[in-house]
């Protein structure tokens, strides 16, 4: 069985701890504005961005759970697209952001990424970066207690387009 189908839509709000977002934050080229289009308020993707108003970036963020799903409604004016999407759809999502042409970098599975035709063609066809971190990535379903309850048996990677210097990044994360 497919891990999209493993991982099916009720399983697919897990969220990502701090560690995981630092990575990627040094990449940004401010003043920007930033869409994390699957993030609510309480978003750790978020809430350290926010950090960085002082700096000049603001956040533009929506969630399905509010009526804003992300394959139907129009992309906010925004510099970048960040966040951790629905793992059943990652394909779509990189399609999607693919189309929108921003440059963006999503945090998702590195198992199964490449396996299918339809993907295979997607990333032959559009210029892409990867971030490997040094660990896994453990996700969390509870903002308050923020204990990881998925530590998954495969490594996370950034996504990105148009974000990184280079075709494949390496980046080191510290787990607390």
């Amino acid at each position: 069985m497919k891990m999209d189908q493993v991982a099916s839509s009720q399983n697919d709000e897990f969220y990502t701890p701090e560690y995981a977002i630092k990575p990627i934050l040094k990449y940004l080229k401010m003043p920007c504005t930033v869409w994390c289009p699957f993030d609510t308020a309480e978003s750790n993707f978020v809430k350290m961005l926010k950090r960085y108003a002082v700096c000049g970036v603001s956040v533009v963020h929506t969630h399905i759970a509010t009526g804003d799903d992300f394959f139907s409604i129009p992309p906010p004016r925004c510099d970048y697209i960040i966040s951790n999407p629905p793992y059943s759809v990652k394909g779509p999502v990189l399609q999607r952001l693919f189309q929108i042409g921003k440059p963006f970098a999503m945090l998702v599975g590195v198992v199964g990424l490449f396996e299918s035709q339809e993907r295979f063609e997607m990333f032959r066809d559009n210029p892409f970066e990867i971030m490997y971190l040094n660990r896994r990535v453990a996700y969390f379903k509870d903002y308050t207690e923020q204990k990881p309850s998925l530590n998954p048996p495969f490594s996370s990677v950034y996504v990105c387009h148009n974000m990184l210097p280079e075709r494949i990044v390496f980046e080191e994360i510290e787990k607390k």
